[in-house]
């Protein structure tokens, strides 16, 4: 089973595609973690022109990826990026696969290692829907969700709160913030209000 939760191919369906896309710059290089069907890599090259690769380890995300035009490289990211140099992409993105992973501090820092920059993007666990369900005693199953316990692959779900406690205490430095419901960005009360979020970070100073 491929990384990424979501396989819809349709940035309308992915608010968090244009997120991305509004960070990287014209012609930059970037590293897609987890990289589904390549959607976001497409986008990415339709709209920014960027060159670059995923990484995917599903045999039908693969194919899929060739469709769509994408480089990809089949890899598990559990096993680290150790293919690739130091500073051999302006930007490694992990998208809505970063709750996916089960060695996340590790991933953080070889995205930092191979990439100038990273790029998440991830369900808020703490998102006002999700904790009325725990509150009424069921685990959350939603469109961000949309697993039920016993067959989900998410291993580290967290609030906005945990994901900016992780990067203070790892060195790491958020450089930009982007919470969202659906299409809607979020600044009042985010780790309450966004279903959605999207941090860009690089190493610490």
């Amino acid at each position: 089973m491929s990384m990424r939760q979501y396989m819809s191919t349709s940035a309308a369906e992915r608010p968090d595609f244009a997120a991305i896309a509004a960070w990287i710059p014209t012609g930059a290089s970037v590293l897609d973690l987890g990289c589904g069907d390549g959607s976001l890599l497409r986008y990415l090259k339709e709209t920014r022109g960027v060159r670059g690769y995923g990484v995917e380890i599903s045999d039908l995300d693969i194919v899929s990826c060739i469709v769509n035009g994408v480089n990809v490289i089949q890899n598990d990211l559990e096993s680290g990026l150790s293919d690739f140099e130091d500073d051999s992409f302006d930007f490694v993105i992990l998208s809505q696969t970063l709750q996916a992973t089960r060695h996340t501090e590790a991933l953080i820092r070889e995205m930092l290692r191979v990439g100038r920059e990273g790029i998440v993007s991830f369900p808020n666990f703490g998102y006002w829907r999700n904790r009325l369900r725990v509150l009424l005693g069921h685990m959350p199953v939603s469109r961000n969700l949309p697993f039920q316990w016993y067959d989900t692959p998410n291993v580290h779900l967290c609030t906005l709160s945990d994901f900016e406690n992780f990067c203070r205490s790892r060195n790491v430095k958020v450089l930009e913030r982007n919470v969202m419901a659906g299409k809607r960005e979020i600044s009042l009360l985010p780790n309450l209000l966004g279903s959605t979020a999207v941090y860009r970070f690089q190493r610490g100073g």
